[in-house]
C-alpha cells in the first residue's frame, strides 16, 4: 500500500492574528482529486499555500510525497505543484505556446513544437488555431484552459486549483468541468481544488473536505456527505447553490 501523497498532520495557523487551520487534518492519496469546500475565511486557500510552501505551518505538519515540505528546496516543491488560480495570469506580450512552454523552461528543458501542440490538444485547444494567438485574444474559458495547459506543462505530480472556474459563465464553467474530468482521466493528477460551489465539488473530486472553524468537519464522497448531519456541513449544503 503506497503511503498518502499529501498529509496535513495536525496544522494549525494564524493569519492577520486570527488563527485559520486550527488542527487541521486531511490526507490526499497520489492520482486522487479532493475539494475543499467552505464559507469564505475558513483557510481553503491557506491550505493551498501550505502545500507549495507559499505558506508554512505554525504547528502541526505538511508533507508531500512523503517528505516534510520545510524539507524541501521551496522553488523545487512549486515546480511540483501545478497552480491554477480563478484569473489566470497569461503573459501578454507570449503567445499561447510560449506561455504553455514557459515553465520547463526555468528547468532549462525546450518543450517543442509536438509537446505544446499536445497539451494544448489535452486542454481542447486546437494547435493550429490558438497556438499563435495573444492571450488578449481568448474568451475566459479559453484562457482558463491555456492556463491548465501550463501548470501541466512541467508534468508536476502535483495540480493546486483556487476557484479555477469561478469568473466564468455557467455554460463555460459546465463545459471545462467536463474537460478536467477527461484530462484527469488520462493524466491522474494528484489535484487539491477549492471552490465555494458545492455542486463544482460534487461534481469534480472523488471526495470532498468541508472546512468549519479551521477543521475538517467532513470529508468523504459526494454521495456520503451530501447525506451528512452535522449542522455545519449542512449550512454549507442548503446555502450553497447546486447545478
Amino acid at each position: 500500500m503506497t503511503a498518502p501523497f499529501i498529509v496535513f498532520d495536525s496544522v494549525s495557523i494564524a493569519r492577520g492574528g486570527r488563527r485559520v487551520l486550527d488542527g487541521f487534518t486531511l490526507t490526499v492519496e497520489r492520482g486522487e482529486t479532493v475539494a475543499l469546500v467552505g464559507a469564505s475565511g475558513e483557510g481553503k486557500t491557506t491550505a493551498l499555500r501550505l502545500v507549495n510552501r507559499m505558506l508554512e505551518p505554525d504547528s502541526g505538519r505538511v508533507s508531500v510525497e512523503g517528505r516534510d515540505t520545510r524539507e524541501w528546496d521551496p522553488i523545487v516543491l512549486r515546480r511540483r505543484c501545478g497552480y491554477v488560480l480563478q484569473e489566470i495570469a497569461l503573459f501578454p506580450h507570449m503567445t499561447v505556446a510560449e506561455n504553455v512552454a514557459l515553465v520547463p523552461r526555468l528547468d532549462d528543458r525546450r518543450l517543442s513544437d509536438a509537446e505544446v501542440a499536445a497539451l494544448l490538444e489535452l486542454v481542447g485547444l486546437e494547435p493550429a488555431r490558438f497556438a499563435a494567438k495573444w492571450p488578449a485574444e481568448l474568451s475566459g474559458g479559453q484562457r482558463q484552459r491555456a492556463g491548465v495547459a501550463r501548470a501541466l506543462a512541467a508534468d508536476p505530480p502535483v495540480l493546486l486549483m483556487d476557484e479555477p472556474f469561478g469568473a466564468l459563465d455557467p455554460v463555460t464553467r459546465a463545459e471545462l468541468h467536463g474537460e478536467l474530468r477527461r484530462i484527469q482521466s488520462r493524466v491522474r493528477k494528484t489535484i487539491l481544488l477549492v471552490t465555494h460551489d458545492m455542486g463544482e465539488a460534487f461534481a469534480l473530486a472523488d471526495r470532498v473536505g468541508v472546512i468549519a472553524d479551521g477543521t475538517l468537519a467532513a470529508c468523504d464522497t459526494p454521495e456520503v456527505v451530501a447525506r451528512s448531519q452535522d449542522a455545519r456541513v449542512r449550512r454549507l449544503l442548503d446555502a450553497m447553490p447546486r447545478r
